[in-house]
C-alpha cells in the first residue's frame, strides 16, 4: 500500500512537471505552412543565404496558396527586388514576434532594377505569395501569423 501511494505521488508530480514545461519551439527548418488572414499557405522555405538570393527568381509563377518564407538568422531591416521575376507578388514583412508589419502589394518585374521595397523596421520573416492575397484577404499591419508544421 505505502509503494502504491508512493508511485501516486511521483506519477502526479511528473504530470505536473510535464505540464510546467513551456510549448515545444517549431524550429525555422520544420515550417511547412504559415496561417495568416484566416488562410493557411503552404510555404518554400528561404533559409540559406543563397535561397534568399534566387528567392522566386526565374520561376514562371506560384500556385494559389504557397508562398516562400524568407527566415532571417536576427531582425533587421530586409530590402526586396524584383530581379529575373516573371510575375507579380504581394509581399508581406513580418516581425520576431509574428505580426504583419508592412505589405507591398502586386509588386511587378518590370519594377527592377529601379524599385526596392521593404520597410524601415527590423524583420525576422518575407513572406512572398501570389498577387492579389494580401486585398484577396484583407490581410493588414498588425494580423498575427502563425507557423505550424
Amino acid at each position: 500500500m505505502k509503494n502504491s501511494v508512493f508511485i501516486i505521488i511521483i506519477f502526479i508530480l511528473c504530470v505536473g512537471f510535464l505540464g510546467s514545461l513551456p510549448p515545444r519551439s517549431l524550429l525555422p527548418e520544420n515550417i511547412r505552412y504559415a496561417v495568416l488572414a484566416g488562410q493557411s499557405v503552404k510555404v518554400e522555405l528561404a533559409i540559406t543565404k543563397e535561397a534568399q538570393i534566387r528567392g522566386l527568381s526565374g520561376r514562371s509563377g506560384l500556385p494559389e496558396g504557397e508562398g516562400m518564407l524568407f527566415i532571417f538568422d536576427t531582425p533587421s531591416k530586409k530590402i526586396f527586388w524584383m530581379k529575373d521575376m516573371n510575375f507579380a507578388i504581394d509581399m508581406i514583412w513580418i516581425t520576431e514576434g509574428k505580426k504583419v508589419v508592412y505589405i507591398e502589394k502586386n509588386a511587378r518585374p518590370e519594377s527592377y532594377p529601379g524599385t526596392y521595397f521593404g520597410p524601415d523596421t527590423r524583420v525576422k520573416y518575407v513572406l512572398e505569395v501570389p498577387a492579389g492575397f494580401a486585398d484577396k484577404y484583407n490581410l493588414e499591419p498588425g494580423n498575427p501569423v502563425v507557423f505550424t508544421d
